[in-house]
């Protein structure tokens, strides 16, 4: 049976590179990109009700489905030149593999599900992103800080015909199953991660205040996305106050308006690093010690880099995660930016663009100045 079970899931992970290498292989060589389709996904649907409130009154499905809605809207009145597209639009379920489909099939280039949270207890406040990946803590077992709510996401395969099939013998219940999610990388982790922190600044404004924060767990229904994506719960059905800002209007739309002002400034940053350039390997990149210090750049003069990557914690010096460039970090909110590079021009920034991205592809240069870090324009 330890052989059936392994044999499974080793065929997952077969069946799971097939759907997304291609799409991870595809890039737009020497032309600049742009942000052009998103997705939103609202969570659940259908048979599928998702979290209720404990009155019974009020059902996930319908909240995630009105507030994405809102951000679509949002999106098409902002930027008439990006494709939104939806997951569903009315109250249908849709299998969580056919939620990742929709957006490789458009090619999109961002993929947001949107979710509401809940526990038995009602004193849990607050909203959190997910990027998909294992604990970026070495020393916590995989998903172990968000074990009930990524084993509760993952159970909606339970309602699907044949799942058992669909996902290859993975079982949402069996902790062995989720061996698969430490031999994924997350080729789109970095970008995830940056639009799961824009998200978290935004949603710091309220009406739900209590940032959760950001945290890498094994959601099945990010797992074949071949675009950055991130889950969001967008608070607790659970908690009266969470709850009575989650069926007003007012509250429906503000959390709309702070994923929808993310999503612009991430679009931002997209649009302006978007340059994909088929280069052949270069040597020389700024390599080092790959030392994170807290860097000044607060005397008024302007400089330039590239961000590599944002974390929610500071990293030691010489860690592995700098993959031998040097680096500075910038605090921004609860969050560290790391920078490669100290140019004086933005001419100069981009060239060294070219080599960081041979270990970072998702790096783009920024401006510091003032001890901030902004894309550059």
């Amino acid at each position: 049976m330890k052989y059936l079970a392994s044999h499974s899931i080793l065929t997952f992970l077969s069946a799971l590179l097939a759907v997304t290498m291609p799409f991870l292989c595809h890039a737009e060589p020497e032309s600049k990109v742009r942000l052009k389709t998103v997705v939103l996904d609202p969570g659940h649907g259908g048979h599928d009700a998702g979290c209720v409130s404990k009155d019974g009154k009020t059902y996930e499905k319908n909240l995630t489905l009105s507030i994405a809605r809102q951000v679509g809207n949002k999106i098409k009145a902002a930027y008439p030149d990006v494709k939104v597209i939806y997951t569903r639009t009315t109250d249908k379920f849709i299998p969580l593999n056919e939620r990742a489909e929709i957006a490789n099939r458009n090619k999109a280039d961002l993929f947001i599900s949107i979710h509401i949270n809940a526990v038995d207890s009602s004193s849990p406040t607050g909203t959190s992103a997910h990027v998909l990946g294992p604990s970026s803590n070495k020393n916590r077992d995989t998903f172990s800080e968000s074990m009930e709510l990524c084993r509760r996401e993952n159970s909606v395969i339970l309602l699907e015909d044949d799942y058992s099939t669909a996902y290859q013998g993975f079982n949402p219940n069996d902790p062995e199953s989720y061996i698969i999610f430490n031999l994924l990388q997350n080729a789109h982790l970095q970008q995830s991660l940056q639009l799961a922190t824009l998200v978290q600044e935004r949603m710091g404004e309220g009406p739900i205040k209590k940032n959760r924060g950001i945290s890498r767990d094994p959601f099945l229904v990010l797992v074949r996305t071949a675009m950055p994506s991130v889950l969001l719960e967008l608070g607790f059905i659970s908690n009266s106050s969470d709850l009575s800002v989650l069926r007003s209007k007012s509250g429906q739309d503000k959390l709309a308006q702070n994923v929808f002002d993310a999503f612009s400034e991430y679009k931002e940053y997209y649009d302006e690093s978007g340059i994909i350039e088929n280069t052949p390997a270069q040597d020389g990149v700024s390599a080092g010690s790959g030392v994170s210090s807290d860097s000044g750049g607060d005397d008024g003069s302007v400089r330039y880099g590239v961000q590599v990557f944002v974390l929610s914690r500071k990293l030691p010096a010489g860690d592995p995660a700098f993959k031998g460039i040097s680096c500075d970090s910038y605090k921004s909110g609860k969050n560290y930016k790391y920078v490669a590079g100290d140019c004086s021009s933005i001419a100069e920034a981009r060239s060294f663009l070219r080599k960081v991205r041979q270990k970072f592809p998702d790096a783009y240069v920024v401006k510091i100045e003032n001890g901030t870090v902004a894309p550059a324009k």
